[in-house]
């Protein structure tokens, strides 16, 4: 599935679904070079998407796929969205979408999933190469809709608004299945927009509202800026996907009087804590909440030992919530559990004695914009391709909207030049996926090496921090 956020999407799911089918949701921000390596890795054997994917003809894609020997037999094309009265495609062939028969239904049924099934196979940006992708079962989203509901008292009668990518975990629980479970109405953004999502929450009176931090502090910059709309609606965003800034947290709850709540864990773990309406303030805001006693949290070293008496660590969890590993990767998955089995989240977090868990750092080499993980691996390698590049790095700047921005430092070869709109033009027709852009770039002489002779990627992130951040932030 590689469709545009918006009903459609989801209709897609639980088809594909109730035909006993496995779906691979794929962004919809994601670049040809994604789509390339998510549809050899998962096998599918059809895809599901516009004809034209921003300025991509994803026909023309398909047909070099299957000269790539890939199994793809099936490319259904719409114009857009799966709207009411939308037309698939194809090839030149229309495919009417009908009711289905008797013996249709039939069939069906005895291709029916069970909770602990394969249902989806959706993307997640590791360290290095390409986004692998993470198997997901009902199973696991029932049990959080539970945790979901108990946190905020969730019902029927809310109204839930997610600004959220549907393919991704955030937006799978706000939209798909939490919503759908308890038969509340829901609302979805083709895409995001302050203005447009202010306009929304008072125009259907919406009461949870769904959003990565980067979102929830553009809507809240929107309203400091003058942006008039009543969102007293709003008992309780969600929020995640990165470090929830605790003032603009604050400040979102004084202007709107809504209580800003989230879930800690990843795509691979599921929740290993979270926050709720009956915590204090300073747990909401200032941590990662309470663990989740069924997920049985512990904190490892860098040896994958257990020092969970030591307050410090990199957290591990087995439970409920977890999702059952990588799909066809023995490697990752290797690097994603420890040798006794318990699931690694790439963070480093502080445990105190009342359960509460404080993410202080990560051990992998990722830049988080927006609620995305970046792989400054990734990065690096498609930044080397250009030719007057000789030696290249990715770091993070922080910033007061997206959590951190993507800075390339280079070190060039003799007599070249180059600018970040040169790059960004490169990177693009190296088909790289939006959010991995650059949005920075520092040239540098040489860049700095460790004793060991690998790049001091600490000193780079000193060098870009000195160049691009702000006072405020400092």
């Amino acid at each position: 599935m590689w469709l545009p956020d918006g009903p459609g999407v989801h209709a897609a799911f639980a088809a594909t679904e109730k035909a006993g089918l496995v779906a691979v949701g794929v962004g919809p921000r994601a670049g040809a070079g994604e789509i390339r390596h998510l549809l050899e890795r998962s096998g599918a054997v059809a895809l599901l998407s516009p004809s034209r994917h921003r300025e991509l003809d994803v026909r023309a894609l398909v047909a070099g796929l299957r000269e790539r020997g890939l199994p793809l037999r099936r490319h259904f094309a719409t114009e857009r969205d799966l709207a009411p009265g939308a037309r698939l495609r194809e090839g030149d062939a229309e495919i009417p979408l009908l009711p289905p028969t008797e013996d249709e239904r039939r069939l069906l049924a005895d291709r029916r999933l069970g909770v602990d099934d394969l249902f989806l196979l959706n993307s997640t940006s590791g360290t290095t190469g390409l986004p692998k992708c993470v198997m997901h079962h009902q199973a696991r989203w029932l049990h959080f809709h539970r945790l979901a509901v108990d946190a905020a008292d969730l019902s029927g009668d809310d109204v839930f608004l997610s600004a959220l990518p549907a393919p991704f975990g955030f937006g799978l629980w706000s939209a798909h299945f939490t919503p759908t479970l308890l038969g509340a109405a829901t609302v979805l953004l083709p895409r995001f927009d302050a203005q447009a999502l202010a306009a929304e929450i008072e125009r259907h009176r919406v009461t949870v509202l769904a959003a990565v931090s980067t979102q929830f502090i553009l809507l809240l910059d929107a309203l400091e800026r003058g942006a008039r709309a009543d969102l007293s609606s709003l008992r309780v965003l969600f929020t995640g996907g990165e470090a929830v800034p605790a003032e603009r947290a604050a400040a979102f709850e004084q202007a709107t009087g809504a209580r800003v709540l989230q879930f800690y864990g990843s795509n691979e773990t599921g929740a290993l804590s979270r926050t709720t309406l009956r915590d204090p303030r300073e747990v909401r805001l200032g941590s990662a909440g309470h663990v989740i006693p069924e997920m049985s949290v512990r904190l490892f070293d860098a040896r994958g030992r257990d020092v969970t008496a030591s307050g410090r660590g990199q957290p591990g969890c087995r439970g409920p919530l977890a999702s059952a590993g990588y799909w066809d990767d023995a490697e990752a998955n290797a690097a994603l559990y420890t040798p006794d089995g318990w699931m690694l989240t790439g963070d480093i977090a502080e445990l105190d004695a009342r359960g509460v868990l404080r993410v202080v750092g990560r051990t992998a080499d990722l830049i988080i914009r927006g609620g995305k993980n970046i792989s400054a691996p990734v990065v690096e390698a498609a930044v080397r391709t250009h030719p007057s590049v000789a030696l290249a790095a990715a770091v993070p700047v922080r910033d007061p909207v997206f959590g951190e921005r993507v800075c390339a430092v280079v070190e060039l070869r003799p007599g070249c030049a180059l600018t970040l709109e040169a790059l960004v033009a490169h990177l693009r027709a190296q088909e790289l996926s939006v959010e991995s852009l650059p949005e920075h770039l520092i040239v540098l002489d040489e860049l700095p090496r460790s004793s060991g002779g690998k790049i001091a990627k600490g000193a780079l992130r000193e060098i870009a921090a000195r160049r691009f951040e702000t006072a405020e932030l400092r």
